[in-house]
């Protein structure tokens, strides 16, 4: 049995200088493993995020990340008894290999989602008949900023790592199979 859980639901807002901004953090639970989806920047509301659900750091055993940008990977080496995938490899301390979208020991994919940035992939997560897709930054939102959907829209605080064209299509694909889409910032919405 699959279970999806939203520890911390992704936020960002512009402050004076810079940004408030951590992404969504997702814990799958699957074939008895833990995964974690991104792992945000906000140590203390993980920490307490993950009490709650009765584990510690040392029961995470896959982190899985949508994209480099520290608001999702800061906090990835605290898991020390997690393998780690990046959109191409998965990672055990100093060994890396290929996965090939594949994460082992599941039935969770990974696809290829660039746009963001070029190295970007999304989690697609079934659970009974419905299909739940962990977007990573290809769907986000500030605060206070209605959750519409128009793929054409790109507003983003990377703006020159974007590929609009490349953005388009990975989004255009995420809604194509999804049920319900975790954004890396934002509320869960249903397609």
């Amino acid at each position: 049995m699959t279970e999806i859980k939203v520890l911390i639901e992704g936020y960002a807002k512009e402050i004076k200088n810079g940004w408030k901004a951590s992404s969504s953090v997702v814990l799958v639970r699957n074939n008895k493993k833990n995964i974690l989806i991104d792992t945000g920047c906000n140590r203390k509301r993980l920490i307490v995020s993950l009490k709650k659900e009765k584990l510690k750091v040392g029961d995470i055993d896959l982190v899985i990340l949508t994209h480099n940008h520290l608001d999702h990977i800061l906090l990835a080496g605290i898991f020390e008894n997690a393998k780690v995938l990046t959109t191409e490899e998965l990672y055990k301390n100093d060994k890396q290999i290929k996965h090939n979208n594949l994460i082992p020991g599941t039935d969770l994919k990974i696809i290829q989602t660039p746009g963001h940035c070029n190295e970007h992939c999304s989690v697609v997560v079934p659970i009974g008949k419905e299909i739940y897709v962990i977007a990573g930054d290809v769907f986000w939102w500030t605060e206070g900023e209605k959750q519409l959907i128009d793929i054409n829209k790109i507003d983003d605080a990377h703006s020159e790592e974007v590929n609009i064209k490349k953005l388009i299509e990975s989004r255009k694909k995420i809604l194509k199979i999804a049920d319900y889409i975790i954004p890396g910032h934002g509320k869960m919405f249903k397609v």
